[in-house]
């Protein structure tokens, strides 16, 4: 992990232990911060998401957000080092496989690890979905950020906007909901 990565984290979390209450930090935790979008769909006043970022996918080959327009979008901020990331994204992998046909698209966006560390990675986890070096990206993690933690997700509406902002681990149902309220 890189030091820049371990002292935002550790100057992350001591902020969030100084100023939120226990009960309020336990429930952020198992929920994710999310609001309540698997009731009601994409806020109307929900912003709009950057698509126009062209990224490198772990093979070299473009990836443009921007064709990803019109779909929902499961955008994860990731890092093979971090324990949530590596426990959601076999969920990822069977989301992608089961709502793919409906327009739904995941893109895993490896924050800190170079191409190479990527595809013996994305063998092991089998991993079905393109996966693009963010790796001195700030570009495109301030768009959807700034990233200060990660796992941090964002699920994009079929209207560009950007409906969900996770920022850590959430249940695998949680997503499902948010993502078959978007489909």
């Amino acid at each position: 992990m890189s030091n820049r990565w371990l002292v935002v984290a550790v100057g992350i979390g001591l902020v969030v232990a100084a100023f939120t209450p226990l009960p309020e930090r336990i429930a952020g935790w198992i929920s994710g911060g999310s609001d309540t979008v698997a009731a009601q769909g994409c806020s109307p006043d929900a912003p709009k998401a950057n698509l126009d970022f062209t990224l490198k996918d772990m093979n070299g080959k473009d990836v443009k957000l921007a064709d990803l327009k019109g779909k929902v979008v499961l955008l994860n901020f990731w890092a093979t080092w971090c324990a949530p990331c590596r426990m959601e994204i076999p969920w990822f992998v069977e989301l992608q496989e089961k709502y793919r046909d409906k327009g739904f698209h995941v893109v895993g966006v490896s924050v800190d690890d170079p191409p190479e560390a990527l595809t013996p990675f994305a063998r092991q986890f089998k991993i079905n979905y393109p996966l693009v070096v963010g790796q001195d990206r700030e570009d495109v993690q301030n768009a959807f950020g700034p990233i200060y933690a990660v796992p941090t997700t964002v699920i994009i509406g079929r209207g560009g906007k950007v409906c969900v902002k996770h920022i850590g681990p959430v249940t695998k149902e949680q997503f499902e909901s948010e993502i078959k309220a978007l489909l």
